[in-house]
């Protein structure tokens, strides 16, 4: 009788998060599932994963053997997990060395802080917030009174906490900053009436189709008084040498827009939900192919 084939695995891992990959892995090695399957499994999948499976290479063949290939329930745990690596991957790594002193993406959240500045906002939202290196730019600001921080990642939200020094913060300062789990995607009336909002290379993540639902959750729902929006200009990206034929920055990207698709969509936006706006460029501007980073400021009618 052949001998079954055995894997041996090394690694040295916190034993809490090996518990995670063995609750999630050992249904999918085994591919079958002797109990019932449903909405509860795609929450537990998330609980138990969503720290590591939104960025692992396999994450839709692992959804599919844990959901047992129920279709409505892969797409589900899938879009869940988009949302997740939204906010939580680090700024391109392209651009990291493209200015001296300060790296790019410096350079970009020192510039939304001085336009937020300059539009006199003092309560404010930063979407999609990530590990919290604008909100510490803003709380460093006395300037601004209230600074509330969204993201669809607990795991961001814990580093931002950690960045940021919640616990250890005086209560003057700690009364000024929020953290909030949510989602772009959804209206939540928690961000309503605020001055301004940034959402800062935020956007090229989405996929098509669910960028509209962003459109509506921040220009109809949240409706703040300013909206300052960053995103690369994919016209800048021929300067790049290091892209070696890859046509956008960054694996997760979905899209990257010309300056001329930027402002069609910018200007749609003020069609629809009441907004006019002005654009900045943010970083080296290039004479002929534009700005490495393109700016939409939106300010309400």
């Amino acid at each position: 009788m052949n001998a079954l084939p055995s894997l041996h695995l090394v690694a040295s891992p916190w034993v809490a998060d090996l518990l995670t990959h063995l609750y999630v892995l050992i249904p999918v090695l085994d591919n079958d599932k002797h109990y019932w399957v449903g909405d509860d499994e795609v929450k537990k999948l998330l609980r138990h994963g969503g720290n590591w499976l939104s960025s692992h290479p396999e994450r839709e063949r692992i959804a599919e053997r844990y959901l047992k290939h129920q279709t409505r329930l892969v797409r589900s745990a899938l879009s869940q997990l988009r949302d997740e690596m939204v906010d939580t991957e680090e700024p391109i790594e392209i651009e990291d060395d493209i200015e001296e002193p300060l790296r790019l993406h410096d350079i970009r959240l020192q510039k939304v802080q001085t336009v937020l500045r300059s539009l006199g906002a003092k309560r404010v939202l930063d979407l999609g917030c990530g590990e919290g290196r604008l909100l510490k730019l803003l709380l460093d600001d006395p300037s601004f009174t209230e600074i509330v921080g969204v993201d669809v990642s607990p795991k961001s939200l814990d580093i931002a906490a950690d960045r940021l020094r919640l616990e250890r913060m005086l209560e003057t300062q700690r009364s000024r900053i929020k953290l909030m789990h949510g989602s772009l995607m959804y209206r939540d009336d928690r961000l309503a009436g605020f001055d301004a909002a940034a959402c800062v290379e935020v956007i090229e993540h989405f996929d098509p189709p669910r960028l509209t639902a962003f459109e509506r959750s921040v220009f109809e729902f949240a409706k703040p008084r300013a909206v300052v929006i960053t995103t690369p200009n994919i016209e800048y990206n021929v300067r790049f040498g290091e892209m070696h034929g890859q046509r956008l920055r960054h694996r997760d990207h979905r899209f990257e827009w010309t300056r001329a698709e930027f402002t069609a969509w910018a200007n749609s936006i003020c069609d629809r939900f009441g907004y006019r706006v002005a654009f900045d460029s943010i970083g080296n501007v290039d004479p002929e192919v534009g700005p490495i980073t393109q700016m939409a400021i939106f300010l309400i009618r």
